[in-house]
């Protein structure tokens, strides 16, 4: 089971930070991505932390947001988000291999 949580109501430029804790160990040996859906589209990468900790994100996030990992809390995933976009609204989703969370919503206003 995937939690996230840290979504919320910012204006254009702010940041959020978001949180994906896993129930197990299951990010120990996997790779965890953040994925977003906006309203009336699909669900869209944004970006991956592999196994050993290589970065990955799409080219609309890149330099502005960062995924991380806890190295002490082995089951919990971060994604920091800078310089929000009002583009940046969504629901957002950590995924790992065979389990989705449930979403958090972020809206960035104008």
């Amino acid at each position: 089971q995937l939690v996230e949580s840290g979504g919320g109501l910012v204006q254009a430029g702010g940041s959020l930070r978001l949180s994906c804790v896993a129930s197990g160990n299951v990010f120990s040996f996997n790779a965890v991505a953040w994925y977003r859906q906006a309203p009336g589209k699909e669900r869209e990468f944004v970006a991956e932390t592999t196994h050993s900790g290589t970065t990955h994100y799409a080219d609309s996030v890149k330099g502005r947001f960062t995924i991380s990992r806890d190295n002490a809390k082995k089951n919990s995933v971060y994604l920091q988000m800078n310089s929000l976009k009002p583009e940046g609204t969504a629901v957002y989703y950590c995924h790992t291999i065979g389990y989705w969370g449930q979403g958090t919503q972020v809206t960035v206003s104008s």
